[in-house]
This record gives structure tokens, C-alpha cells and sequence, in this order.
């Protein structure tokens, strides 16, 4: 009985310490997947950047870390947005962020984020905004479409990615600085307006360089009539800017990595550092084609000392606009 006892006092004692000893977790990013929260549709640029560069960063990261990307479409990038800004900053739920919508929907309207909820990590792409339509469009060169609302205002409508969106400001530019009234049709992402400007449902739409790749290869009913970069991309080298044909205005698309405001310092430098690591990867450059020529990194410091510099044009534009 005494040694039945003993053994039994042993077990027990073996059973407390397990209890009492603290739980090991695999440490990050190994015990749970790293969501990517994109805030448009899939097959758009935003979305095909996110998922090209998702297995390159994971394998930076090494171990068994997993990446996966989330589509959140809705209010021009607002809803992924303000889930991100909510999320808890332990470098398992990333935001891609757009500029300039990021930056411009809190100028224009009450947002459920604020650009201060966020850390940003990284910018991936600078990528001129261009103006396409169908190949057998009436109306094939800017001065064109212009001439046209001129005399008939709104009879041409434009697609684009949502309020406050690369291709809605450039849009917003252009009535301004030609003195023209368009009709404008916001869609949840690219592959829509795409899908509206090929079934007829727009004349034109405002796309990034990237998002379209028929117009680098001459594939498709597409043709670019005009881009709104500083200067031509190496994406589109034969397609003339606004600029050159006497509309003094430029707009593209940043796309980056952010992370909810609060995350660890650590955790920051090595996401930043396996971007970085991946966006510099031949293989990756191989398999992103469509991104190639607008690649264009920062780091996360250097892309937010840019984007504050671009907040009183942004101001500017979003005083134009009927607040909501």
C-alpha cells in the first residue's frame, strides 16, 4: 500500500509541474499563417502583385512560415483597410496598400482608418495610371475624348478602380485642368472595369501599366491612349504621357506592404527585409512580369517621408470633391 502510495504521489507531482510549466509555441511567423489583406477584387494588379510575391517573401522568411493572401473588395480599399487597422500587430495580418486611395480617402470623408493606424513596410511598385479603350474606339487620342465633352458634356464615360483611387483622381485632374464634365462609373477592381470596357458598358478606362499586359505584347481589344507618369514607362515606352500632349498632369499607382501601427520593431525589419530579399529575386522577376518595369522599392520610412509629400495635392483634389 505504502509503495502503491509513492507512486502515486510521483505521478501526481510529474502532472503539476506539466501543468504549471509554461506552454511552448513555435515563435514568428511559424505558428500560424501571415494573412496579406488585399482591398480589390482578384486578377487585378493589386491582387496578382500580393499572390506573385507572397511565396518569395515566405521563403525568405524560412522555417515553416506560411503566407497567404485574403481579397477584402469594397469602398475603393476602405474595408481591408480598417480590418488591417484592427487587427492585432503581431505581423500576422498585412495590409497591401494603395496610394494615393490610402492617403486621399481620410482627406475626403470620414474613413474607419486613419494613415497613422499603420506601419508601412514597404512600397513594391510605382506604377504609372493610363487611359484605355476598346482597339475600334471612336475616339482613339485624348485631345479627342476632350474635344468631345466639350461639346457634349458627360457623353463619354470613364471606368475606374473606386472613390479616391489612382484612376478616379487622374480622372478628377483631367475635368479640372480641361474644363470637361465626364460621365464616371466606379467598379470594385481592374478585371471589372476591363470586363465593362471590352462588353461596351464604358468608353474608356483608367488601369495601371501593369494591370494590363496586352498592351506591351499587342494582344487583346485593348489600346492605351494615354499614360500619366512623369515620364513613359518602361512598360508602355511607345505610349505618348499627358504631358506630352498638353495636359500638364501625372498620377500613378503605389503599391506597398503595411502592417497595423505597434508592430514590433524586430518583427518589421525582418517583413522589410524579406520583401527586399524578394523583389531583388531573379525568379521573382521572371515569374511577375506584368510588374517588371514598374517595380520601384522603398523601404517603410522612406515611402511615408513620400507620401506626406504628396498630402497637400491630395488636400488640394480632395477640397474639389462633395464631402460625404
Amino acid at each position: 500500500m505504502t509503495r502503491r502510495y509513492s507512486v502515486f504521489r510521483t505521478l501526481a507531482a510529474a502532472c503539476l509541474v506539466t501543468a504549471l510549466a509554461p506552454t511552448a509555441h513555435a515563435a514568428w511567423p511559424e505558428d500560424q499563417p501571415i494573412e496579406v489583406v488585399v482591398g480589390f477584387a482578384p486578377g487585378g494588379g493589386t491582387d496578382l502583385m500580393a499572390r506573385s510575391l507572397a511565396p518569395f517573401i515566405q521563403k525568405s522568411l524560412g522555417g515553416h512560415a506560411r503566407v497567404v493572401v485574403i481579397n477584402k473588395p469594397g469602398a475603393s480599399g476602405e474595408i481591408a483597410n480598417a480590418h488591417v487597422a484592427r487587427a492585432k500587430p503581431d505581423g500576422y495580418t498585412l495590409a497591401i496598400v494603395n496610394a494615393p486611395g490610402f492617403v486621399f480617402l481620410p482627406l475626403s470623408k470620414k474613413t474607419q482608418y486613419k494613415v497613422d493606424d499603420f506601419t508601412l513596410l514597404a512600397r513594391v511598385v510605382n506604377d504609372p495610371t493610363v487611359l484605355v479603350a476598346k482597339r475600334e474606339a471612336k475616339y482613339k487620342t485624348l485631345s479627342d475624348a476632350v474635344q468631345t465633352l466639350k461639346k457634349d458634356p458627360k457623353s463619354l464615360s470613364f471606368g475606374y478602380n473606386g472613390a479616391g483611387t489612382n484612376g478616379h483622381l487622374a480622372l478628377v485632374q483631367l475635368q479640372k485642368i480641361a474644363d470637361v464634365q465626364a460621365n464616371d462609373v466606379p467598379f470594385k477592381g481592374t478585371a471589372e472595369s476591363k470586363t465593362a470596357l471590352l462588353g461596351g458598358h464604358v468608353d474608356y478606362a483608367f488601369v495601371s501599366a501593369a494591370e494590363t499586359p496586352e498592351l506591351r505584347n499587342g494582344t487583346g481589344n485593348l489600346k492605351a491612349v494615354v499614360q500619366f507618369g512623369e515620364q513613359r514607362s518602361k512598360a508602355l515606352p511607345h505610349v505618348p504621357t499627358a504631358t506630352e500632349v498638353g495636359y500638364q498632369m501625372t498620377m500613378s499607382s503605389e503599391r506597398g506592404f503595411a502592417a497595423p501601427k505597434g508592430l514590433p520593431v524586430d518583427i518589421a525589419a525582418r517583413l522589410q527585409k524579406a520583401i527586399a530579399d524578394s523583389i531583388a529575386d531573379p525568379e521573382f522577376i521572371k515569374a511577375a512580369s506584368n510588374d517588371a518595369p514598374v517595380l520601384s522599392y522603398l523601404p517603410g520610412a522612406e515611402w511615408q517621408a513620400s507620401l506626406n509629400k504628396q498630402q497637400a495635392a491630395l488636400q488640394a483634389l480632395a477640397d474639389q470633391m462633395p464631402k460625404q
